[in-house]
């Protein structure tokens, strides 16, 4: 899919010429379809900065709720991408604390609760008494967890990530140093607001 990103005086274009679709934001940051009629279609105007910023924000969003429904659509038996990973954990480094868990995924404490809670219930995880700290449990794979993820967790995972194959080397890693930095940028401004 190939997209561009314009500029016109009054706003953003953004071409997504595969999907046939067109939306440019005007001066209020409004989205619209089509580019404006009175910009015509030349997609070498500059463009404001303030303009190109909300651009990819809405680029941004509309890439990330894709890429979740790609993800679930791969998903089998209701294992998406956050329980596969937990999953992957207790299996390479062990039984452990669901708060550290959840601090290792990136996943808040309700969160990480309803994903034990489905793993448990499909048999893949038990909770356990922490031998030292009677306020903690530990989440550890079942038998059933164990063999989910010896044969199963690699081919869903691969599922998951096939959508990066059109992509070269080269691009998969500017992909991935751009995405680190706009991580550390949000983390950088997580108390703003």
């Amino acid at each position: 899919m190939s997209s561009e990103v314009s500029g016109y005086a009054g706003g953003v274009r953004q071409d997504n010429s595969e999907l046939g679709t067109w939306q440019y934001a005007d001066g209020a940051g409004c989205l619209h379809d089509g580019p404006p009629a009175e910009h015509g279609s030349d997609p070498s105007a500059g463009l404001d900065e303030t303009d190109t910023r909300r651009a990819l924000v809405g680029q941004t969003a509309r890439f990330t709720a894709s890429f979740v429904r790609w993800m679930e659509g791969r998903a089998c038996d209701g294992l998406s991408y956050a329980r596969l990973r937990l999953l992957q954990t207790l299996h390479c480094r062990g039984p452990a604390i669901m708060r550290d868990l959840g601090g290792q995924l990136g996943v808040s404490p309700r969160n990480m609760t309803a994903i034990v809670d489905a793993l448990e219930d499909a048999h893949l995880v038990v909770r356990r008494p922490h031998p030292t700290d009677r306020r903690a449990t530990l989440i550890e794979l079942s038998p059933e967890g164990v063999r989910e993820a010896e044969q199963d967790l690699g081919p869903r995972l691969d599922a998951m990530s096939e959508i990066f194959t059109g992509l070269s080397a080269a691009e998969r890693e500017q992909f991935s140093a751009a995405l680190t930095k706009i991580m550390q940028a949000m983390r950088d401004r997580e108390k703003d607001c």
